[in-house]
């Protein structure tokens, strides 16, 4: 039986890799923008904190079970940021584009080159809900002089990961969903969402 849950989440690269991880254990991942739900404020400081507010918000205005990330990067050089403002590094209107060059102009100079992407996942069956499932991962890589590679989104053409040679934006998309922070996240999350009711 296909399940619906609503992603808390207007991220279209997000979605496919949802989409994608979630297919295998009948789950049918639809967006909240999809359902005309607006995206909740993320004032917390924790990526746990902002995930859980995401998923309950969407759950309350849909009515459906909701999973929701909070996800970034974070540089041991600039103290864990851009951290939980990873989408808005450059500024509240801020592209891909734009924060990636923010993170380059401010590790100019610098020899530590070291992140790593973090996941945090949660899924709710309600929005009230008093046991939410949560999953989290992490990716290690280093951070490039310079973009390569078209594929992925944020900051994935400045994240190389040693292990693989590449980018994380020069990985094949399914080998990327196996290795990152989020397909991390999700295998763990998903072994739990097979007896989710």
């Amino acid at each position: 039986m296909i399940r619906r849950v609503v992603l808390a989440s207007a991220n279209g690269g997000k979605l496919r890799e949802f989409r994608a991880l979630l297919r295998e254990q009948d789950f049918e991942v639809v967006s909240q923008g999809e359902l005309n739900i607006e995206s909740a404020a993320e004032p917390h400081l924790t990526f746990l904190e902002n995930a859980l507010a995401k998923a309950r918000h969407a759950a309350a205005q849909s009515g459906l079970p909701a999973l929701a990330d909070d996800s970034g990067l974070c540089v041991q050089a600039l103290d864990g940021a851009p951290g939980v403002h990873s989408a808005r590094f450059a500024g509240a209107d801020a592209n891909d584009a734009a924060n990636n060059s923010e993170l380059l102009r401010r590790l100019q100079g610098c020899s530590d080159r070291q992140g790593h992407y973090v996941c945090v996942l949660v899924a709710v069956r309600s929005a009230d809900d008093p046991e939410p499932l949560v999953a989290d991962g992490r990716w290690h890589g280093e951070i490039l002089l310079a973009p390569r590679g078209a594929g992925g989104f944020g900051y994935d053409p400045l994240f190389f990961v040693p292990d693989c040679g590449q980018t994380a934006a020069e990985l094949a998309a399914e080998h990327k969903n196996r290795i990152s922070h989020r397909g991390l996240a999700m295998r763990d999350l998903a072994q739990r969402l097979v007896a989710w009711r």
